[in-house]
């Protein structure tokens, strides 16, 4: 990702009532050193772990073929071989939506038998081009693909037909929730929040499709968003600098920087809060949250210790934890203002702290930098974020 453009990507997902497995699947896969983000929306035919399982096949096979930019015509031939038609409905097993956006907003999109993408610039639909891929063997399953260039604030929206016929058979859903109805809501909730994140409009919408079925979802019920916009930075320093030559750098990096800041560890704090010449106050109304209170600084928007709650941090990571059940503490702050940003630069002192020397300290504690490089790892490939570290 650039400093300019950032590919926000997530989604929401509900399973049909009384299944445990969701028929739906979706993947989605940041390429970082060319700088693509893949997303696939995979509905399989029926519901439960048949459905999984094909859309899981189908999904999978989408992603692989997508990421080596394997000719459209010959890898959905592919797809379409494996994927057997049912024989009551003589449709497809399993249905898919395909969306591959690079940094420069160059967009492919692939879609067979779900609902229509649809793109918002704004909260306005703007109709996509679509050409149709007829194949020699299966001419009556009909691949639809096209090509564009995004804009800055651009959205698009994909999602299975449980939400699209949610509702179905009420009065004043006859047919279902509809496509068109299901735009026109989208384009309502930015116009009341036009910077709704892709995780919020993708649960919003699924809320809303569950509600429509009476609170028991009758089909599995999914929703992707992928928003190309102007990042939201978040910068972390933790350990003071090798050599205290390079502090004012370190200092200069927390004033320059343009985004949100935090600063792991009380000895980076200090050095920053010397030659910025800034005080620290620390927080005692939150000292019984079990980790060591954190503090404030102008200019700086949290402060907390370092490796003990990058450790914490880490963990709470790798659980998948979500943003509405984070603690109340200075570990959950860090995870809240990262889930909240797009690009996590790091700068990691890499002087030694003699108090994580004891032979005593948990193995996770032995140096701040490896903490970092699990942080940096969970980020990418668990939270498609992009990262940068720099260490001084």
């Amino acid at each position: 990702m650039t400093d300019n453009a950032f590919i926000d990507v997530d989604h929401a997902q509900c399973s049909k009532h009384r299944q445990s497995i969701c028929g739906d699947v979706v993947l989605s896969h940041r390429i970082k050193e060319e700088g693509r983000v893949l997303a696939v929306l995979s509905d399989g035919l029926g519901s439960g772990v048949k459905a999984s399982v094909l859309a899981n096949l189908t999904a999978a096979m989408a992603l692989k073929f997508a990421s080596t930019r394997t000719d459209t015509r010959s890898w959905a031939h592919s797809i379409m071989d494996t994927l057997p038609i049912c024989e009551v409905r003589k449709i497809s097993y399993s249905t898919f939506t395909l969306l591959d956006l690079d940094e420069h907003g160059s967009l492919r999109f692939i879609e067979h038998g779900n609902p229509a993408l649809a793109l918002l610039r704004g909260a306005e639909e703007i109709e996509l081009e679509r050409s149709v891929i007829t194949l020699e063997r299966w001419k009556e399953r009909l691949i639809y693909h096209g090509r564009l260039v995004l804009e800055i604030g651009d959205r698009l929206v994909c999602c299975s037909d449980g939400i699209t016929q949610s509702g179905m058979g009420q009065a004043a859903m006859p047919l279902g929730w509809t496509r068109e109805q299901t735009v026109a809501y989208i384009r309502e909730l930015i116009k009341t929040a036009p910077e709704i994140s892709s995780r919020r409009l993708a649960k919003t919408l699924m809320d809303r499709a569950l509600a429509n079925d009476g609170g028991c979802a009758r089909d599995d019920i999914s929703c992707v968003v992928m928003h190309f916009r102007v990042p939201r930075q978040l910068l972390i320093m933790t350990g003071p600098p090798f050599v205290p030559q390079r502090d004012f750098e370190l200092a200069q990096a927390a004033l320059t920087f343009p985004g949100r800041k935090i600063i792991c560890g009380g000895t980076t704090a200090t050095i920053v809060g010397r030659v910025l010449h800034r005080p620290i106050t620390v927080d005692l109304s939150r000292a019984d949250t079990g980790m060591p209170p954190p503090a404030t600084m102008e200019g700086v928007d949290l402060i907390t210790e370092g490796a003990l709650t990058l450790a914490h941090v880490a963990q709470l990571l790798a659980a998948g934890t979500t943003v509405d059940r984070l603690p109340a503490n200075p570990a959950g702050d860090i995870v809240r203002l990262m889930l909240r940003s797009d690009i996590i630069h790091f700068i990691v002192g890499t002087r030694i702290n003699e108090a994580h020397q004891d032979p005593n300290t948990p193995q996770e504690l032995d140096l701040r930098r490896n903490i970092v490089r699990r942080i940096v790892s969970l980020l990418e490939e668990k939270y498609l974020n992009a990262t940068s570290v720099r260490f001084i």
